[in-house]
């Protein structure tokens, strides 16, 4: 059977060079104007890392960051743990009267407006009388991210042979070691990468964030808004800089960390 080869033209070079240039060129331009010596965002000056040290003495912009850090792990934390429980429950558990509304429920913060889920988070924490602060922001960052958890770990899940798991119990290992020895590994990069995007999705909310925090409890995204309504600072640049950094190193170690466990997981499977 003969196969068929795709060639690569030239219109599909300039498709692919325009694609990238229009995603990762204004992050570039960035990424240099956060060395910029000038005051003036537009204006070059020379190389400095004048801003870099104006940050790192912003007290303001530090514990906003620092809160912003505190959140998205612990909010990614709990939303990954819920969210794997939730997808084992529908992948693996029993038919059961209210599958369909618990699943809706469920997957519904992905397609509902966030200010609609920012203002009906803030209507029933002033209905409980709840402090806003860190855990009222945690508590809705867990709610929008636990659902993308879920979809991620439950595609994993559906697309396994669980005649491993029945070979397994055969064997005489109960349901849960089954699943903690011949599961769980194979569904590691799944619950990392869920974890991964609960963490970079918490770290970039602004609308529900706004709706749910207090005062002296602002995180980076809304300190960053909020500074640059009153004008763009190169202060900010460094400071985008830096989250960019941040992100590119927990994509590598997720990465690594899923390739590893998957590994490990495969050569266990046929033990």
């Amino acid at each position: 059977m003969a196969r068929t080869v795709t060639r690569i033209t030239r219109f599909n070079m300039t498709s692919l060079a325009l694609g990238l240039a229009f995603l990762y060129l204004p992050i570039v331009i960035l990424v240099i104007y956060s060395f910029n010596a000038s005051r003036l965002v537009t204006v070059w000056g020379g190389w400095s890392l004048r801003w870099y040290h104006e940050f790192f003495n912003d007290a303001a912009m530090l514990e906003a960051a620092w809160m912003s850090l505190s959140v998205g792990t612990v909010s990614a934390t709990l939303a990954t743990l819920l969210g794997t429980l939730a997808a084992i429950g529908l992948a693996r558990g029993e038919r059961f009267r209210g599958r369909a509304l618990f699943s809706g429920m469920l997957y519904s913060p992905l397609v509902m407006p966030e200010v609609i889920s920012g203002l009906s988070l803030l209507l029933l924490f002033v209905a409980l009388n709840a402090e806003r602060g860190f855990w009222t922001v945690t508590i809705a960052h867990t709610t929008l991210t636990m659902c993308f958890v879920t979809v991620v770990v439950q595609s994993r899940l559906t697309s396994l042979d669980r005649s491993l798991e029945e070979a397994a119990m055969d064997l005489g290992c109960d349901p849960v070691r089954a699943f903690l020895f011949v599961t769980l590994p194979q569904i590691v990069p799944a619950i990392v990468a869920g974890w991964m995007l609960a963490f970079i999705l918490s770290l970039d909310d602004v609308v529900i964030a706004s709706f749910t925090t207090g005062p002296g409890s602002a995180t980076l995204p809304i300190r960053i808004y909020s500074e640059v309504r009153l004008g763009v600072k190169p202060e900010i640049n460094a400071i985008c800089t830096l989250v960019i950094a941040l992100i590119a190193v927990i994509i590598v170690v997720a990465s690594f960390a899923s390739k590893l466990s998957g590994a490990r997981g495969e050569s266990a499977a046929p033990l």
